[in-house]
């Protein structure tokens, strides 16, 4: 059988989004004050980042996985410098910085936050600190020059961003959403993607510097600022004044120099002036993004139903070989079971879709069913393993008596008996399934969760967009439950 605790893993993605979204919505903290008069009294100044976007922004040191480096880091500690106080780095998903913000978790965004109108309606903003293009990478073998001459194609992007904004406004364009700033070109480099569309300085570092690909255009332009919650004035105004000392005093210029960053376009920031803080405004669903939801929700089904299919054929086709097939076949057997179940899913995903590009380039979807349905034979294996150790081994001796032959015997009369036991375990193994599905936008799925995150953003709030994913999850999971009870009433009595 599977075990408890892998089996309360395939709820994992979807109750943490879930958390997030009902959490997003609660009043922020008041036990540690963010404003001015809190940092001052701590003694230090929390901002908010995420590692995943890499150079030259915020990453891991190599040398000492306790630090952090990027240009931003050193923004961050000049800041933190003309304020009295010290900077504390503080992980957070990049598409929920915002939400994080507003329950308290850190006092500044400071990760490249591009300054949209959806923002301003939520934060309030200091002057910018860098200015960037949004740059169009294609491969060197395309005759492609701008976004015109890719209608009907797939072009990649991060959800949430400012070019997710601009692809989407594009008519024509397939926008293909990726959690990671390198995947999106490896998957241009494979012929996945006919584009990808980014920050200038992403693209220069991940995209550019590989021979195949090169620069299209520059598409969009757009500008980095530090987000402050608006109730928090004194704390906006104090880190404003520290970001224009940087400017002034030629720190800032030092700091994009080191990093390869400083260019024209940074000379106009001295003189902007941090925009207004906007009172915030929540955006309302539509029915458009109702059938968005219910579309996402049809690929949910389809993908675990198919990877289901798969791990059903595949693990009867395990366990029988584990039973009763020669030594070699058996020990190649447990091994995959053991690696199968000893890894975790999101992992095999992502080996399977970018590790095995080179030799197996498979689409996304095929990879999704292909890594959820290999994941969970493994454990479907174990339920017939069950279920044939349940059937009494005078059942096969009297079919033999009869004159049977030993497959005829497995086919007709041990098999029959075991999948009775094993039923009920195979239905509750799909309901794990189908919440475990959310792993798989992880390689470019837009499935149900993932259409929540992507709807979050566009009204800028959790709450709703999260009770509908849960309602939907619920009333696909819930006719499975009832029906794994069913037959485990009616089942496992008889096989008993």
């Amino acid at each position: 059988m599977r075990e408890p605790s892998a089996k309360r893993a395939g709820t994992t993605r979807a109750a943490l989004t879930l958390a997030a979204a009902l959490a997003a919505a609660l009043p922020a903290r008041a036990l540690e004050p963010g404003d001015l008069a809190g940092v001052r009294a701590r003694g230090v100044l929390r901002w908010g980042g995420d590692v995943q976007g890499g150079e030259p922004y915020v990453f891991q040191d190599p040398h000492d996985g306790r630090r952090v480096l990027g240009f931003e880091v050193e923004i961050a500690a000049a800041l933190a410098r003309r304020l009295g106080v010290r900077a504390e780095f503080v992980q957070n998903d990049w598409q929920t910085l915002v939400p994080s913000l507003e329950r308290g978790d850190f006092d500044v965004i400071l990760n490249g936050l591009e300054v949209t109108p959806a923002r301003r309606a939520r934060v309030a903003f200091t002057r910018p600190y860098y200015a960037f293009s949004e740059a169009l990478v294609v491969r060197d073998d395309e005759g492609v020059r701008g976004l015109a001459d890719l209608r009907g194609a797939r072009v990649g992007t991060l959800g949430g961003s400012l070019a997710y904004d601009l692809l989407v406004a594009t008519p024509g364009v397939e926008v293909v959403l990726y959690e990671g700033v390198e995947e999106p070109y490896l998957d241009l480099e494979r012929g996945r993607l006919a584009g990808v569309v980014l920050d200038d300085p992403i693209a220069r570092r991940y995209g550019l510097a590989r021979p195949g690909l090169r620069l299209a255009a520059a598409v969009g332009e757009g500008e980095y600022a530090i987000a402050v919650r608006p109730d928090h004035r004194a704390l906006l105004a104090a880190v404003d004044g520290a970001l224009g000392a940087t400017v002034a005093d030629g720190e800032l210029r030092a700091i994009l120099t080191r990093w390869g960053l400083w260019n024209d376009r940074q000379a106009v920031l001295a003189a902007a002036a941090p925009p207004a803080p906007v009172v915030p405004t929540g955006g309302r669903p539509t029915l458009a993004q109702l059938g968005l939801f219910l579309r996402a929700a049809g690929v949910t089904v389809v993908v675990s139903a198919l990877a289901m299919a798969l791990a059903v054929a595949g693990g009867l086709a395990l366990s029988v070989a584990r039973r009763y097939g020669a030594r070699p076949l058996r020990a190649a057997a447990t091994a995959y079971v053991e690696v199968f179940r000893g890894t975790p899913v999101l992992l095999q995903l992502y080996v399977l879709y970018y590790g095995l590009a080179p030799l197996l380039p498979l689409d996304a979807f095929t990879a999704a069913v292909l890594g959820l349905g290999l994941n969970y034979a493994a454990y479907e294996a174990e339920l017939y393993r069950a279920g044939l150790d349940a059937v009494p081994s005078g059942q096969t001796e009297a079919a033999l008596a009869l004159g049977f032959s030993r497959s005829q015997a497995l086919r007709r009369i041990v098999l029959p008996q075991a999948l009775r036991v094993a039923l009920p375990g195979i239905a509750n193994d799909f309901i794990a399934l189908l919440k475990d599905s959310s792993l798989v936008s992880v390689i470019t799925v837009v499935e149900l969760t993932k259409q929540m995150t992507i709807t979050a953003v566009d009204l800028r709030g959790w709450l709703v967009p999260g009770l509908l994913c849960a309602a939907l999850y619920l009333a696909l999971s819930y006719p499975l439950a009832r029906l794994a009870r069913r037959l485990e009433r009616r089942l496992v009595p008889v096989a008993a």
